[in-house]
């Protein structure tokens, strides 16, 4: 059985970073010969849907499912921060892009406990008092890249390495039932005020492309970014894209990024989504 936490968690969370992993905003449209650098501040809203799987307390041998639905969830960003930057050296590109976000559904639902040697207790959300989940994000990508192709319509660069997630979620719950072990009341039991945790760290190799369309001359493009990478992860993928305005060393762009990871059903994060509209500022140099 799993623990379901944050479905969906709307972090709803302005993320002030300095962000080129995902973004391909800060590229240049043509290639420069020599070093060149690139830095975008940027402010994201994502949602965050994850699926995770908690062990039940108190050595009862077990898994219990967690939700925590829209109209029941009250956003509350608890802490973020996030950096990323990019060097280039004529075709050659190394980036990294670090992000920390930790988010709390103020309302939660235990809604089943499966307790080995019992079966599976439904719970009605009736029965939840209280109880809430924080969840920790920790997200880092480092790539190198190449650029395939680039002219005054756009670029092209192929990019490779490996993206971090780490997760550590917690869910404190006040329950109006008490659930007993196979052992029964001798036995222990689930229920009353406690507390769920769960962490995982997850590593995956990512391949991908990203770059920028140039529409006409008038200084306006495409940024398009996406990846696709396995590891520890049945599969992981990643895009983003939007429409931007490039004026000399100083461009803005508005866009949707999304995040997806999918564990498979015995692992602790089972699969988890990060979607959301972005604004950035792109400075090169």
């Amino acid at each position: 059985m799993t623990y379901q936490a944050a479905r969906p968690i709307a972090a709803a969370a302005a993320l002030l970073s300095i962000g080129l992993a995902h973004g391909a905003a800060a590229q240049p449209a043509e290639v420069r010969p020599g070093w060149s650098f690139d830095i975008a501040p940027y402010l994201w809203l994502p949602s965050v849907d994850a699926s995770l799987r908690y062990q039940l307390p108190a050595n009862l041998p077990g898994t219990a499912d967690v939700s925590a639905s829209p109209d029941t969830y009250t956003d509350q960003l608890n802490f973020a921060t996030a950096f990323a930057a990019t060097a280039r050296y004529d075709r050659f590109t190394l980036l990294t892009d670090f992000l920390y976000v930790s988010a709390s559904a103020a309302t939660s639902n235990v809604e089943a406990a499966n307790i080995i040697g019992v079966g599976r207790n439904p719970i009605s959300s009736t029965s939840n008092s209280n109880t809430d989940t924080t969840l920790k994000t920790t997200l880092w990508t480092l790539a190198g890249g190449y650029t395939l192709a680039s002219g005054p319509w756009g670029n092209v660069d192929a990019i490779g390495g490996f993206r971090y997630l780490g997760i550590d979620a917690t869910t404190n719950y006040n329950l109006s039932v008490q659930l007993v072990g196979p052992r029964g009341n001798a036995g222990p039991t689930f229920g009353g005020g406690g507390r769920l945790s769960a962490s995982d760290n997850i590593w995956n190799g990512i391949v991908g492309l990203r770059g920028r369309l140039s529409l006409g001359e008038g200084g306006f493009f495409v940024p398009y970014y996406v990846d696709i990478g396995t590891g520890d992860s049945n599969l992981t993928w990643q895009a983003f894209g939007g429409l931007g305005y490039q004026t000399g060393s100083v461009g803005v762009s508005l866009g949707w990024r999304y995040l997806s990871i999918d564990q498979g059903s015995k692992a602790v994060v089972q699969d988890m989504t990060m979607s959301g509209a972005y604004l950035a500022v792109n400075f090169r140099f």
